[in-house]
């Protein structure tokens, strides 16, 4: 018996995740990186740094500039949204919350797009499970409705997902437009109105957010994959092939509209041809995408035979391939390798989604084992480190936390600590439901990945947030330099920062920062210790003094280097 679909899959199978617990489990996962923190380095200040300068009226809006310096990534609509929202935010809100708050919206957005668009690929006729002899199989929508929790817990789960996501970079732009246009394809046969705003918003906000030769091949190979479905029913025929075309006309437009606000860049950057680069890269894709990747590639081994069949593409199977292709060419020819691949995750849930109705027993177990034990040892090395940082036993990671970031001081929070126990007993919970008798659920295997990705975020965010800030903040080398500066000075020049550096001084020391020999005679000079050799050549060293040399305390190789004004004859 030759079957169209290897999913066999009965009615029982698609009971759906109950709303309010998927709801809670979506704000459990956005909520913490983006509340309670400051701005790290390098990407995320940098972004920030932009944002600021645009809100305050120091650039322009398109072409956004940080002391003279145009930002590493040629983006304009993420800058804007930051800017937007300092402007609009009340005073009582803090500017780098005020910022974080549209990237947060992006990222529910991102999920939102994901769920969706897994759902209307699972609608596919030919995604749909084998049609028993005597009736029970389940029904198409119940069908895709359980398809996409699976296909959303396996986004939440990827490893690679949880910082970059919250950050206020064009990363997170470029990954919620992503997941938009995937849902505008995926949704294009069943609806008319919410996909065509989905496609103009995915593929503009792409093409805005740095990323427009990657929304050219988006929809140019969406445009043609719709054209070939075979599998579209006649009553959505004319639908689909009109909503082709205005792909392939926005596609067009859109990348006139980045060739003309000059966005278009070509930084293709191919991997040296050493084993050490490679399995650099191997790494990443091994890690970053977990545990989606596996079950990719199970789905495209299980669905071999329905991928390209007559010479047609499937829909539910070669437009989420193509949306993974594209992001992972990307990431292997550009230098932002992670920023790259972080768009390849809502393509991957998608087919790793796939997976689920073909997943034996046994191999279902052995993901739920590894899960368990692995996001447990996890969550109990943040709590060993807590309660060491808190008791000084076990004296060991109390000690390394001592050597690697000297000066930190650790202190006690009671509503973080209460919200750790929450959620480390609801993973107790979860765990104790996942071996019970709900073994029906089509989604069952990866609950225990998304619930541990997101319980190890949020004890990252919560327990070990002072410490994290502490690492991955410039805070701690801006206050060090105030303390030589003792007053705060009118205006300090500065050599050979990044744009990270200028950014964190900017906010953190609240300095007015300006280029040397701009006639502004500013008391104080920062250089960066790597632009120390040039020095001379730029500023004339007979005017300063060398005060000292400053290091970022968690940071060996973040050192600047303060000069003081000599004072001038007879002042």
């Amino acid at each position: 018996m030759n079957q169209t679909t290897p999913a066999i899959v009965a009615q029982g199978a698609v009971q759906r995740l109950p709303r309010v617990a998927l709801f809670l489990f979506c704000v459990a996962y956005v909520l913490p990186g983006l509340l309670g923190r400051g701005p790290w380095k390098t990407a995320d200040i940098t972004s920030f740094g932009y944002m600021a300068e645009l809100a305050r009226g120091g650039t322009a809006w398109l072409s956004p500039q940080l002391m003279g310096l145009a930002p590493e990534v040629d983006a304009l609509l993420p800058y804007w949204l930051g800017a937007w929202a300092m402007q609009l935010a009340p005073a009582w809100i803090t500017p780098d919350f005020a910022a974080r708050i549209p990237f947060g919206l992006l990222l529910t957005l991102a999920l939102v797009a994901t769920w969706y668009g897994i759902y209307y690929l699972a609608r596919d006729p030919e995604a749909q499970p084998v049609a028993f002899a005597f009736g029970g199989e389940a029904r198409p929508t119940d069908y895709a409705r359980a398809m996409a929790d699976g296909g959303l817990l396996a986004f939440i789960a990827c490893l690679g997902l949880a910082q970059l996501s919250h950050e206020t970079t064009p990363a997170l732009a470029q990954l919620c437009f992503t997941a938009l246009f995937l849902y505008a394809l995926a949704a294009l046969p069943y609806r008319t109105v919410t996909p065509a705003i989905a496609g103009l918003l995915g593929l503009t906000g792409l093409a805005l957010s740095g990323a427009p030769s990657v929304a050219a091949l988006l929809g140019s190979g969406g445009a043609l994959i719709a054209l070939l479905d075979r599998s579209k029913e006649p009553s959505f025929a004319r639908r689909t092939i009109i909503g082709a075309g205005a792909i392939a006309v926005l596609t067009l437009l859109v990348a006139l509209l980045a060739i003309g606000l000059d966005l278009w860049r070509w930084r293709i950057e191919l991997p040296s041809p050493t084993w050490a680069t490679w399995r650099s890269l191997g790494r990443l894709l091994l890690w970053f995408t977990w545990p989606a990747w596996p079950l990719a590639v199970w789905t495209l081994w299980r669905w071999r035979h329905q991928l390209i069949r007559g010479g047609m593409p499937s829909r539910h199977l070669v437009l989420p391939l193509w949306f993974a292709g594209v992001a992972i060419g990307a990431t292997l020819t550009t230098g932002s390798a992670e920023r790259s691949l972080l768009l390849a995750l809502p393509a991957l849930a998608a087919l790793a989604a796939f997976a689920l109705p073909t997943l034996q027993r046994s191999v279902a177990s052995l993901i739920d084992w590894f899960t368990l034990l692995f996001f447990s040892g996890c969550a109990l090395t943040i709590w060993v480190v807590w309660i060491a940082l808190q008791t000084g036993v076990p004296r060991q990671p109390a000690a390394n936390v001592a050597r690697l970031l000297p000066g930190f001081e650790h202190s006690f929070t009671f509503l973080p600590f209460l919200i750790a126990v929450s959620a480390s007993l609801a993973w107790a919970w979860l765990v104790k439901w996942r071996v019970g008798r709900h073994r029906a659920a089509i989604w069952k295997s990866l609950v225990l990945p998304a619930g541990g990705a997101a319980l190890c975020w949020l004890l990252l965010m919560t327990l070990w947030l002072p410490l994290l800030d502490y690492a991955r903040s410039y805070a701690p080398l801006v206050r060090r330099t105030l303390v030589i500066f003792q007053h705060q000075p009118r205006c300090v020049e500065i050599y050979g920062l990044n744009r990270s550096q200028i950014a964190a001084f900017q906010f953190h020391g609240h300095l007015d920062l300006r280029a040397p020999d701009s006639g502004s005679s500013c008391p104080w000079l920062i250089v960066d210790k790597d632009a120390a050799p040039s020095l001379s050549g730029v500023v004339d060293l007979t005017h300063w003094n060398f005060h000292s040399s400053m290091r970022h305390p968690a940071d060996r190789y973040e050192d600047v280097l303060i000069y003081r004004r000599r004072a001038e004859p007879g002042s």
